[in-house]
Formats: C-alpha cells, sequence, structure tokens
C-alpha cells in the first residue's frame, strides 16, 4: 500500500509539473516562428518555383507536335500543255505531319529565366520572414501584459493576506472594547472589493493569454507559468532587420531581370524536322499518297526593336533607385523608433528609482498606521487607506518594471537583435 501511494504521489507530482508548463519569451518567438500559419508558405513557394523552374527548362527538350488536315480546294493547278500527262491534283487532299524543332542557342535566356525565377523565391521566402518577424512586437505587447497581470494579481493577494490578519486583531479589539463596532466592517467591505478587483484581473489574463495562444500556436493556460525575462539591450544605431537583406535581395531581383532582357535580343537558333503522309506530298505533281520529309534549321534574331529592351532596363534601374529609396526610408523611421525606445528606457529607469523611494516612505507611514490603530488613535478606514496608498505605489513600481522590461524587448526586435 505504501509503494502504491508513492507511485500516485510521484504521479500527481509529474502531472503538476506538466500542467505548470514555464513558458519564455524566447519559447513564444520560437513558437510563432514554427507554428503560424504563415509558415506554410515556405513550402508552398518551395514546390511552385520547382515546378515553374520545370515549365522554363522543357524550353531546352524537343518540341514535338502533330498535325492532320483534310481539305477541298475549289481549284487547282492545271498544265495547259495538250498530252502532257501530268495529271492535275485532286480538289480533296490529305496531309498528317509530325514536327520536332530543337532549340539550339538561345544566347542563354533559359537560364536567365530559371535564375530569376530562384530570385523570386528569396524574396519572397524573405518577405514571409519580415511578416513574422515583425509578429514579436505584438507577442511583446501579449506577453507583457499578462506578466503585469501576474503582478497585480500578487500584490493584491498581499494585501488580502494582510487585510485578513490585520481583520482578527480588530474583531479583537472590538470584543475588548478598544475599538469602535462595525470597525470590521470596513475591513470585510475591501476584501470584497480586492476580490472583484481579482475577478477582473483574471479575466483580462484569461483572455490575453488565450490570446497569445492563437498566436504562437502553443496551447497556454491559466497554470501556465510565464517568466519574467531579464532582457539586456545594446544601444546601437546599427540594425540587423531582416528588412535590409529583403531590400538586397529585391535589387539582385532586378538585376536578373535586367540580364533576361539582354538575352531577349539575343539571336536564337532552331533545329526542325517533320515528316508526313499526304496526297499529295512534296510533289506536287504527283497525284497519288506520299511519305515525306523536311530537316533544317532557322535563325531568329530580332535586330531592331524600336529601343524597347533599352527602355524596359531603364525602368528596372528606376525600380532599383526606388527599393533604395524605401530601404532609406526604412532606416531612418527605424532609427526614429529606437530613439524614442531608448529614451523611453531612460525614463522609466529613472522612475523607478524614485518609485523604490516612495514605497519606503509608504512603508513608514503604514507600520505607523498599524501602531496608532491597535491604540485605537485611528480608525480603520485611516488604516485602509494608508494601505491602498503603498498598494497602489508597489502597483506602480511593478507597472514600470514590467514596461521597462517591455520597452527593452520592443528596442531589440526594432534594432534587429
Amino acid at each position: 500500500m505504501k509503494k502504491m501511494f508513492s507511485i500516485v504521489f510521484l504521479l500527481f507530482i509529474g502531472v503538476q509539473s506538466w500542467s505548470q508548463e514555464l513558458v519564455t519569451l524566447e519559447s513564444c518567438y520560437q513558437s510563432l516562428s514554427e507554428n503560424y500559419p504563415l509558415v506554410k508558405q515556405y513550402a508552398l513557394l518551395e514546390s511552385q518555383n520547382t515546378l515553374d523552374i520545370d515549365a522554363v527548362d522543357t524550353g531546352k527538350l524537343p518540341q514535338i507536335s502533330f498535325d492532320a488536315q483534310a481539305s477541298y480546294l475549289s481549284d487547282v493547278i492545271d498544265i495547259p500543255i495538250p498530252n502532257s500527262g501530268i495529271e492535275p491534283p485532286n480538289n480533296d487532299q490529305y496531309r498528317a505531319t509530325l514536327s520536332v524543332n530543337q532549340l539550339i542557342y538561345n544566347g542563354g535566356a533559359i537560364n536567365a529565366t530559371s535564375n530569376l525565377k530562384l530570385a523570386q523565391l528569396k524574396t519572397q521566402q524573405k518577405q514571409l520572414e519580415v511578416s513574422l518577424y515583425q509578429l514579436k512586437q505584438r507577442v511583446n505587447q501579449y506577453y507583457f501584459s499578462i506578466l503585469l497581470q501576474n503582478e497585480s494579481i500578487a500584490l493584491l493577494d498581499s494585501k488580502k493576506n494582510q487585510l485578513e490578519t490585520k481583520i482578527k486583531e480588530v474583531k479583537s479589539g472590538i470584543e475588548y472594547g478598544t475599538m469602535l463596532p462595525a470597525s470590521d466592517k470596513v475591513i470585510e467591505a475591501e476584501l470584497l472589493k480586492i476580490k472583484q478587483q481579482l475577478t477582473e484581473i483574471l479575466n483580462n489574463k484569461k483572455v490575453l493569454t488565450e490570446t497569445l495562444s492563437s498566436l504562437i500556436g502553443k496551447p497556454l493556460n491559466a497554470s501556465t507559468t510565464f517568466q519574467k525575462p531579464d532582457i539586456a539591450t545594446n544601444i546601437s544605431p546599427t540594425l540587423q532587420r531582416p528588412e535590409l537583406e529583403l531590400f538586397q535581395l529585391k535589387k539582385e531581383e532586378i538585376e536578373s531581370q535586367k540580364l533576361l532582357i539582354q538575352k531577349d535580343n539575343m539571336p536564337k537558333l532552331f533545329g526542325f524536322a517533320s515528316g508526313g503522309y499526304g496526297n499529295p506530298g512534296l510533289n506536287m505533281l504527283d497525284n497519288s499518297f506520299q511519305t515525306f520529309y523536311t530537316v533544317g534549321a532557322k535563325l531568329n534574331w530580332n535586330v531592331f526593336d524600336w529601343n524597347a529592351n533599352k527602355k524596359k532596363r531603364e525602368s528596372l534601374i528606376i525600380n532599383k533607385d526606388i527599393v533604395d529609396n524605401e530601404a532609406e526610408i526604412f532606416q531612418l523611421n527605424t532609427n526614429i523608433e529606437l530613439n524614442k525606445y531608448e529614451s523611453e528606457i531612460t525614463k522609466i529607469s529613472e522612475t523607478i528609482l524614485i518609485d523604490s523611494e516612495i514605497i519606503n516612505l509608504r512603508k513608514e507611514v503604514l507600520l505607523a498606521t498599524e501602531s496608532q490603530l491597535r491604540n485605537g488613535v485611528i480608525t480603520t478606514s485611516t488604516y485602509i487607506t494608508e494601505l491602498t496608498n503603498l498598494y497602489e505605489a508597489e502597483n506602480i513600481f511593478a507597472t514600470h518594471n514590467i514596461q521597462l522590461e517591455l520597452a527593452k524587448a520592443n528596442y531589440n526586435i526594432t534594432q534587429g537583435q
């Protein structure tokens, strides 16, 4: 029986440990990058690109076509020589041909097209990475909001425990006549108010937790423990954002487009062969069904295109300038945002020092108030007022600490750390 109890106890501890899973900010980032629905597009883009390149590469393979035709001609060639022995062709004619065309040379246009498809894939995948990265600030907002709710719950629980202890002293004082009747009712009313506040905060936390869970694709619940991060920041204007890589990939894609446009004006050489069966065949004077074939080569070169190719390349140069301008604007706006977070970090850090001083003073006032309450100098209402003042000071201190870590996290995300 004792052994069975030990096994059940260990299983219970294991279940408790599992249900109270520890979640960190970094693990939320990781879950976001693995589970967010947008991630599925990586594989879809890969598959699409493979199909596109395979379709482009078919241009290197022989192109085979079959053609069959039956026709009736209202008039045919007639040799106006008496007794020539040459019969005019039939008015009804039939022909079936099988043709093969093989690209021999096109200046590398097919390879250039494949390279463009690969460049487009890299750009599209980097755009997905950028979109996922930008969601990290939403994760920050929900995560630190949950931490803030946890701090409020802990402070309210502490205030509740202190009041529950104090109400015993007050009831004892009422019983011995050292305190006014109904003094305990003031504390009981405050305890009900705390219960009401806890209900509201727990509901807010539940909504925030469910929202974060949906965002990162990971099950979270009321028993999940959220670790408070200690975030270090490297204050620097240097950016390491994926958007900068995206701008570079866009320019590489434009270069691939320019190379493809240059290839469009290159001469194209084809080999061809066709064989068929028809009446008449290639000999129009032989009025019978015949087999025939044709082989040869064909050169196609668009010598003059009215500068269309040149204008397309000039348009791409403008596109490249636009991308450079977008990168410049992005860096400007990001540096402005970094300065905002840097100022916020400095301001909150200074505010926290003052918060600590206020809390120490409030504790001294509350300590004196407790002594006065025991001696019947003040009412419980005055005591609760001072206790509430201390609670609010501690709550502001906790809020500023959470805001400081949030500002640091947002700074790191904005910088690209």
